[in-house]
């Protein structure tokens, strides 16, 4: 009996020892989420509010401005009670699916993984400017001579790469490169 409990026990600490660590859902989000909050405190601090500083003309300014709607600037310029609060509310459910999700793929789905990860740092990114100030700071204002694409920031970018890496991980385009 005690030799059959000592080969389970065996048995766990080898298939935790041969998992390795999730490194990537861990760092990943955490570098998003810093520089994230790094350049938005960056223009806080250096353009004021719907001030605008070229970078490439005719093409990208960075321009300050607030976001207190969702995606896109979705409900931005709609007011209803606890708005701030039902978004943050919405976002932080979404993360905490996609978190659990992220954590049922198998080590050896990186790409999904990374994904994932870039999804999560973007979305905790903006989560905290919704808590802590109830709007999103975004600056990057990309444009072709009167055509302005939303303004977006670092965090936007990375669940735009995110979801664009999950994409091409269910058309299977690692699989397709593989099979070649």
């Amino acid at each position: 009996m005690d030799n059959t409990l000592d080969e389970v026990v065996d048995a766990g600490d080898r298939e935790a020892a041969e998992k390795p660590p999730r490194w990537l859902e861990v760092w990943l989000p955490m570098v998003i989420v810093a520089a994230d909050q790094g350049t938005k405190a960056l223009i806080r601090a250096t353009l004021p509010l719907h001030s605008s500083r070229t970078i490439v003309p005719g093409l990208v300014d960075f321009t300050h401005v607030l976001n207190s709607g969702a995606a896109f600037g979705f409900l931005n310029g709609v007011d209803f009670p606890f708005k701030t609060v039902v978004i943050a509310v919405i976002a932080t459910a979404a993360l905490i699916g996609v978190g659990m999700y992220a954590a049922s793929l198998a080590h050896h789905q990186l790409i999904a993984r990374l994904g994932l990860a870039l999804i999560i740092g973007g979305a905790a990114g903006n989560l905290i400017d919704r808590v802590v100030a109830g709007s999103v700071v975004d600056f990057v204002d990309v444009y072709w001579g009167l055509h302005h694409f939303w303004a977006f920031n670092v965090a936007d970018s990375a669940i735009s790469i995110g979801v664009a890496i999950m994409i091409l991980d269910m058309l299977g385009v690692d699989r397709r490169g593989a099979e070649l």
